[in-house]
């Protein structure tokens, strides 16, 4: 027999306890119904319960309908003309992906969007089982003579809990979305671009405007892992023209890749005694020479042949502290700057017998401050920045460093709300864009902050970029894009984070490490795509090849963790940076596999030292010249 469409109403007919127990009487081949006395329905309404019952099961896979209780058949009956609204994720949490903050939808038989009243229901619907659930946790107690009164106490704090919880995430979204600025639209569009490249008209800046264009941004997806290395990878660093790709990790080894191919060229021992922090390629050298640091505060130096191995490297300067950064000089390929943790700055010339000079030691007032980070500017090659231990963001003048007047300090810059505050706060990286005009500085534990490089001293910034979290490792912050159109972090959360310098909206937000912590982010110098790493043992890469914008999943919910950790945190541990390092760092040396024990024909360790006279001599700082013996 064929069955019509059912309609809404014969939906709710179909599924009222009398009609279900008359059609299981039928089924069973009874000749009257068990209704209570009721009177019997007509043959049209049994005809069109059965054709409904059939329709629902088909499209229902299958499932059945159970009867009602005696309640739900009153509400029935007080409700004649409900209808039946199904909404996807009903018994799930609400989405929270998208970031305008848009409401549940239900899908309904005509289609329609269901109603603020019905989106209302089901939030105070839910709030209701959380104190439900709240009731049944809270530990039992009084009499049975006091329930009354009890109930009403337990419902008017249940109120305040709602009302304050209510509060807080109205003042975290606040928060989250105070200084941004509205997305402007899309400066590069496929489509007219191509047709221009093909008759020759802006060819040249073709690769340039793809590279920022928002539009692969939000299609970056991971493209594949290098896997080499047995401990975590703290450094990545692209050769200038972008075939080859240089990590340094805790098991002490460095490895050229050939990314592309995702095979390793060449694999060396660094020389280091403890985790390398840094290494990178000296630029116009032929990508032949390395400049390394480490946490046993060397600076080394490796000489790589063109068949793919390694002669040597070279100890050229050693701080007192770790070393965690160099700077490179753009167009210069044997001098760079070094900063550590004893708040040396040295300038290192390979041209010369002694390499390291001392350039000079960060102070605030009579207090040295320990460094983490150095950049020096890509346009005024003279000008570089240090952050480390305190707030300030320094700028200095190599030619004209005069320890006696100010410090020796060209100028300092420092958001206004974190001059005098009482909090701990530390610069864990800090980079200049790729015109030198601005300063992009982390936080750690706070927010990412862009500066105006040409401003005076003690300038206040000019955006803010939040969301992400800074606390656990000394963590790296970047630009990308050819003309520093975004700002790039990792995250304590294992996120990559992506904003848009201009607004300061996050446009990517991607999943970056398994194990908790991504600190390096290198962008590709030529092309749209980057490297990562973190805590896993791996490199990553990332290339714009999704088919559909980035939907931001779970971004706001990721934001408001991140947010609710680091305040909590600020309050009852107010040193909590150091600690949390100290932590990482034993969790890691205990993990790292054992230095590999060099070959012992090979050539031994000079006693000829390119370190500076200030470098330190009250720790062992290894070999100055160590024979690499490629692997």
């Amino acid at each position: 027999m064929a069955l019509s469409c059912p309609s809404a109403a014969d939906i709710r007919l179909s599924f009222c306890p009398q009609e279900e127990r008359n059609r299981m009487a039928e089924a069973d081949g009874k000749s009257s119904v068990l209704n209570d006395g009721s009177e019997e329905p007509d043959p049209g309404e049994d005809q069109r319960g059965e054709g409904d019952a059939s329709a629902a099961t088909e499209g229902h896979s299958g499932s059945q309908a159970a009867p009602r209780e005696a309640g739900d058949e009153a509400k029935d009956k007080l409700m004649p003309d409900a209808k039946v609204a199904r909404v996807p994720g009903e018994e799930e949490e609400e989405d929270t992906d998208s970031m305008d903050g848009s409401g549940l939808y239900s899908l309904t038989e005509e289609g329609e969007r269901e109603s603020e009243g019905g989106r209302r229901e089901r939030v105070n619907e839910r709030d209701a089982g959380k104190r439900a659930a709240r009731k049944r946790n809270r530990p039992s107690g009084g009499t049975t003579h006091h329930s009354s009164s009890s109930d009403e106490d337990d419902d008017d704090e249940e109120e305040e809990e709602d009302q304050e919880e209510e509060e807080d995430e109205q003042a975290m979204d606040a928060w989250l979305g105070a200084e941004l600025r509205d997305l402007s639209g899309p400066s590069w569009r496929a489509v007219p671009s191509l047709k221009s490249r093909e008759i020759g008209r802006g060819s040249h800046q073709f690769v340039r405007r793809v590279c920022g264009a928002r539009g692969l941004v939000q299609r970056l997806e991971l493209q594949g892992r290098l896997e080499r290395h047995t401990g975590c990878v703290n450094t990545l660093h692209f050769n200038p023209s972008g075939t080859r790709l240089a990590s340094g990790s805790d098991d002490l080894r460095v490895v050229v890749w050939d990314w592309a191919r995702r095979r390793a060229e060449l694999e060396f021992d660094s020389g280091h005694k403890s985790n390398v922090f840094q290494a990178k390629f000296l630029p116009h050298s032929g990508d032949s020479t390395l400049a390394m640091c480490a946490r046993d505060g060397q600076i080394r130096v490796a000489e790589l042949s063109a068949t793919q191995r390694c002669k040597n490297t070279k100890r050229v300067a050693q701080h007192k502290g770790a070393a965690h950064k160099l700077a490179l000089e753009p167009d210069s390929p044997c001098s760079f700057l070094s900063a550590g943790e004893d708040a040396i700055v040295f300038a290192i010339d390979l041209r010369l017998d002694r390499p390291a000079n001392k350039l000079v030691v960060v102070k605030e007032g009579d207090k040295k401050v320990g460094l983490y980070t150095i950049f020096v500017n890509p346009v005024n090659t003279h000008h570089f920045a240090v952050g480390g231990r305190d707030q300030y963001v320094r700028i200095y003048d190599q030619r004209k460093i005069n320890e006696n007047e100010n410090n020796g300090v060209l100028k300092k810059f420092c958001p206004s709300h974190l001059v005098s505050s009482e909090s701990k706060t530390n610069i864990t990286c800090l980079v200049y864009s790729h015109d030198g005009t601005e300063l992009l500085t982390s936080y750690n534990d706070e927010d990412i902050y862009l500066f105006d490089s040409s401003h005076s001293d003690g300038a206040d910034y000019r955006r803010r970029y939040k969301g992400h979290r800074n606390n656990a490792t000394v963590k790296g912050v970047n630009f990308y894009g050819p003309s520093s159109e975004f700002v790039i972090s990792g995250s304590d959360c294992g996120h990559i984070y992506l904003w848009d310098k201009v607004s300061a909206r996050i446009v990517q937000f991607m999943e970056g490490d398994r194990g908790g912590v991504v600190n390096c982010l290198e962008p590709h110098p030529h092309l749209p795509g980057l490297a990562t790493s973190g805590l896993d043992h791996d490199v990553k890469l990332w290339s714009p090849t999704a088919e559909n914008l980035t939907g931001l999943k779970g971004l706001k919910d990721v934001m408001r963790k991140n947010k609710r950790e680091r305040d909590e945190d600020s309050v009852r541990h107010g040193d909590q940076y150091d600690t949390q390092l100290l932590w990482f760092l034993m969790r890691h040396m205990r993990n790292r596999r054992p230095q590999r024990t060099r070959r012992e024909g090979a050539e031994g360790d000079t006693d000829e030292s390119w370190s500076s006279p200030d470098s330190s001599d009250e720790e062992d700082g290894g070999p100055d010249h160590v024979q690499c013996m490629s692997s």
